[in-house]
Parts: C-alpha cells; sequence; structure tokens
C-alpha cells in the first residue's frame, strides 16, 4: 500500500512538470504568482481534498515538506531567471522527470547500489540522468523562442550538463529535500554556462585540447605521489587526478599551482598533530587520508569555474578565475582552521549555543583555529594575486569571502549536519560557494562605486 502511494506521489511530480510548458505563454511574475498560489493550495487545501499522496512529515523541518518546497523551488527559479523562461522551464523538468523517474525506476528495477549511497541505485542513478535531460532539453527547446537568440548547443549541453550534476547531488546520502537540492544544483549550472561566449569557446577549447596530455600525465603522477605519501585514498587519488587535469586544462600552470598549495596546506595541517586529534577520537578517518567525497567537495567548485572560464569572454573570464581561486581559498582555509583547533585549540566555542564545546565538535570554533584560518587564507589568496588569476585589490576581498563564508559553514554544521540534513562533505561544498560568491558580489559592488 505504501509502495502504491509513493508511486502515485512521483506520477504527480513528474505529471506536474508538464505545466511548465506554460513558462512560454506567461509573464515571469504571472508564472511566480501561479507557483507560489500551487504552493498555498498544496498546504492548506490537497491535504482534506488528497490525503493518500501525502506521506508522514510532509510538514515537518527544512527538507521534509516536499510537497510544499516543489513549487516553491519553482516560483525561486521563476524569480532567480525572470528574463531566462527557458532555464527555469529546463531546471523545473530536470526536477520532475529526473527526480520522478529516478525513485520510479530505482523502486521497481533490480539493480546495484550505489557505493556511496546504499539507499540509491545504479538505474534510479542513469534513469534521473536521462529523463532529466530529455525533459530539460525539451522544456529548453519550447521556450527558447521567448527569450531569443539561444544557441542550439547551448539547448542540448546545458541541460544534458545540469540533470547530470542534479542527479549526482540528488544521489547524496542527505537528508535534505530533492525539491531544494535538486533545482539548486541545476540553477547553479544554468546560470554558470548562460555566460558562455561561442567565440570565447572556441578559442578557449583549442588551447584547453593543447594541455590535455601534459595535464593528465602530471596530474596522475601527482595522484600516486599523493596516495604513496598516505594522504589521499586510491578513490580520492583518481577524483583528485580528474579534478587537477581540468584545472590545468582550464587555468594553465597558475590555477594548478594553486590547487596544490591548497591541498597541501590541508594535507599538512591534516596529518599535523594527528597523535593528538586521534587520541581525543577526532581525527580523520582512514589517518587522514582524503577520499573522492572530500577531494570533489573542497575542489569540485573551482574545477567547475576552471572549466567554464574556458568559454568565458575576457570581461567574464576574470569573475571565473575570481570564484576558481575563492573557493579552493575557503575550502583550503577552512580546513586548516579545522585541524589547527582540534590538535592545539585550547578553549573551543559553539556559536550558535554560546557554550564551551570538546575540540571537534561540527560548528565549534577556536581562537587559534580561526586565526591559523584566517592567515592561510591571507596567504593562498596573496598566491592567487602573484599567481596572477586575482587582482591585487581582490586579495583582501578574498580573505575576507573565505573568513566569512567559513563562520556561515560553522553554523550551517552546528545547526544541520547532527541531523542529517548536510553531512561534512556537503558542508564543505557548500561552504566554497559562499566563498565564491561572497569574493564575486565583493568585487562587483567594490566596481560599482565611483
Amino acid at each position: 500500500m505504501a509502495e502504491a502511494s509513493e508511486s502515485k506521489r512521483q506520477i504527480v511530480h513528474i505529471l506536474v512538470g508538464a505545466l511548465a510548458l506554460a513558462l512560454r505563454y506567461l509573464t515571469w511574475w504571472q508564472a511566480a504568482l501561479c507557483a507560489l498560489g500551487a504552493a498555498l493550495i498544496n498546504r492548506f487545501v490537497l491535504p482534506s481534498v488528497a490525503p493518500t499522496i501525502f506521506r508522514g512529515g510532509d510538514f515537518g523541518a527544512l527538507g521534509r515538506s516536499g510537497i510544499v518546497i516543489y513549487p516553491l523551488s519553482v516560483t525561486a527559479l521563476i524569480l532567480c531567471f525572470p528574463a531566462r523562461p527557458d532555464i527555469a522551464a529546463a531546471a523545473w523538468g530536470i526536477l520532475a522527470a529526473g527526480d520522478g523517474f529516478a525513485t520510479l525506476i530505482g523502486a521497481h528495477v533490480r539493480s546495484p547500489r550505489l557505493s556511496w549511497n546504499r539507499d540509491k541505485s545504479v538505474a534510479g542513478l542513469l534513469s534521473f540522468i536521462a529523463f532529466g535531460a530529455a525533459a530539460g532539453i525539451g522544456l529548453a527547446a519550447w521556450t527558447r523562442d521567448v527569450v531569443g537568440p539561444v544557441p542550439a548547443w547551448w539547448v542540448l549541453a546545458a541541460p544534458a550538463i545540469a540533470a547530470l550534476v542534479a542527479a549526482f547531488v540528488e544521489s547524496a546520502p542527505l537528508k535534505l529535500d530533492d525539491n531544494i537540492s535538486v533545482p539548486a544544483a541545476a540553477a547553479a549550472v544554468f546560470w554558470s554556462l548562460m555566460w558562455i561566449d561561442e567565440a570565447a569557446l572556441v578559442a578557449g577549447a583549442g588551447v584547453a585540447a593543447g594541455r590535455l596530455p601534459l595535464a593528465a600525465v602530471l596530474n596522475v603522477l601527482v595522484a600516486m605521489a599523493g596516495w604513496r605519501a598516505r594522504t589521499v585514498t586510491i578513490p580520492g587519488a583518481i577524483a583528485g587526478a580528474c579534478i587537477g587535469t581540468a584545472v590545468f586544462a582550464g587555468t594553465g600552470w597558475n590555477g594548478w599551482m594553486l590547487l596544490i598549495a591548497a591541498f597541501l596546506a590541508a594535507a599538512v595541517t591534516t596529518r599535523a598533530g594527528h597523535a593528538r586529534k586521534a587520541r581525543a577520537g577526532i581525527a580523520e578517518a582512514r589517518g587522514g587520508r582524503r577520499g573522492p567525497g572530500n577531494a570533489i567537495a573542497n575542489t569540485g567548485l573551482a574545477a567547475w569555474a576552471a572549466i567554464v572560464s574556458i568559454g568565458l569572454a575576457a570581461g567574464h573570464a576574470r569573475f571565473a578565475w575570481l570564484a576558481f581561486a575563492a573557493a579552493l581559498v575557503t575550502a583550503a582555509s577552512d580546513t586548516v582552521a579545522s585541524e589547527v583547533g582540534k590538535a592545539w585549540g585550547r578553549r573551543t566555542w559553539l556559536p550558535t549555543e554560546a557554550r564551551r564545546v570538546p575540540p571537534g565538535t561540527s560548528g565549534a570554533i577556536s581562537l587559534e583555529g580561526t586565526v591559523a584560518g584566517m592567515a592561510s587564507a591571507a596567504l593562498l589568496a596573496g598566491l592567487a594575486w602573484q599567481l596572477g588569476l586575482i587582482g591585487g585589490t581582490m586579495v583582501a576581498i578574498v580573505t575576507v569571502a573565505a573568513t566569512i563564508a567559513s563562520l556561515i559553514e560553522g553554523v550551517l554544521g552546528a545547526t544541520y549536519e547532527s541531523s542529517g540534513v548536510l553531512n561534512n562533505d556537503a558542508l564543505n561544498l557548500v561552504n566554497s560557494a559562499f566563498g565564491a560568491v561572497l569574493a564575486m558580489a565583493g568585487v562587483w559592488v567594490l566596481e560599482l562605486r565611483p
């Protein structure tokens, strides 16, 4: 009975996505009002009209009220892209078809479990990618004429990439509602790809292709050295090699050197004071070796910025390089702060509750760790400047952005990690994203000043 009810829910979830077709005819404010009205109906009318499509916890805490969050997420997509209904429609399609079919097929087709989340299956993941991409491409093509000249390659490539990224986000072992994580991931991909310049992409792709052979050889060697030095696991080394290759192809030697510096800063402080951390039971698992999840969470966003920068004109490319540098600086400095605090922090505080807690508590901060984090952020930001990735005026902005992002991550960790809504890898990814966004916003505001 419960399985049949869940299947009905997913069918409704998928069919509601067909309403994205209306975005071709509605203005952005009309569409937003309709989506917001749907959220109100779902909250106050449907429980009495169609109670069978609800399940326990639908009106619980954050991440557990999908029947309302779904239309609210659609509202957010429309408001974030008022001039691009094709993006709002495509992201909606990925949410509806990708997430819906992943659950349906994953529950009814036997296939191996995913290694990183035993509650999800390979069949579900592949279904998400296939149906999400198909829906996204179809809806992007349907609403394309409203936007104006949108290249055919973009209509095909952007939704497919967004569906791929959203599929892996959906498969992560989190309690955060998919109606939040999936459209957020898809929207982030679409936003970054909407700045692609076709002429710049053609020229940049040629340069990146020329770098690939050296990038691949170099990063395989570095990954092997990292594994032999016991800083990464074998899967972590493979993930790191892929990320390093992408960074080198997109930014050349300069970006790759910042990546290596950030990795070394994190690796050295993770191993420092390891015996003391181990005695306290707060040392990193696997003797401090980093796995693929950690590599993706801490450097995946930077790698994406490096890849996107290949297809950007100079004016936009500098913001991609800024995002790249800020994401790396933020992730590395946060790790330094955490590891130094765990090893040598004398007084560890939980800001959300204004009380002392044991070292290693999620979201806790110490004076020693905070100072170390700020110092490492300043040094790495200075290195990014010397490498030509950011301007000299951006060093302070990146340092401040990294520090603020780490404090935000601490609050989120203290609030949501213990409940499983977000895990450590998700927090690290959010942390690097905050650092990149804050840095770009800071430079943008600075340049607006007369």
